[in-house]
C-alpha cells in the first residue's frame, strides 16, 4: 500500500486505485491513531473472507457493486451506497464483477 501524496488538491476516489487482473489492490488514504481511510479495487470474483474487527466501519462503493455479508445477512452494495461494519459482527466483502469502495475505519 502507498499512502496518498501530502498536497491538498481534490482528487476522485475511484482514479487513485486501478484494477489488476485477479487481485485487490488498496490504497491508504489517511492513517491516524483514530482510524484509517483505505480505497481498494477488487477484480471479479476477488473476495474478502468473513472475519470480525474490534473497530466501526463504513464501506463506500464507488464503483461497480460489491456483495457485503454482515452477520450472516448478505447485501448487494452498489455505487453510491454505504454500509456500516459494526465493530464486532462477522462480515465478508465479495465482487461478483469489479468494483471499487472507500473503507472508513473508525477507532475508539
Amino acid at each position: 500500500m502507498t499512502e496518498l501524496p501530502s498536497e491538498n488538491v481534490p482528487r476522485a476516489l475511484d482514479a487513485l486505485v486501478d484494477w489488476q487482473e485477479g487481485s485487490i489492490v488498496s490504497r491508504v488514504l489517511v492513517k491516524t491513531a483514530g482510524g484509517s481511510l483505505t480505497v481498494f479495487a477488487f477484480d471479479a470474483a476477488q473476495s474478502l473472507s468473513e472475519h470480525t474487527v474490534p473497530n466501526e466501519a463504513l464501506i463506500l462503493v464507488l464503483d461497480g457493486a460489491a456483495g457485503v455479508t454482515v452477520g450472516g445477512e448478505r447485501h448487494a452494495v452498489r455505487a453510491g451506497e454505504s454500509i456500516r461494519l459494526p465493530a464486532n459482527v462477522p462480515h465478508a466483502v465479495e465482487g461478483p464483477e469489479r468494483f471499487k469502495m472507500l473503507l472508513a475505519i473508525l477507532k475508539a
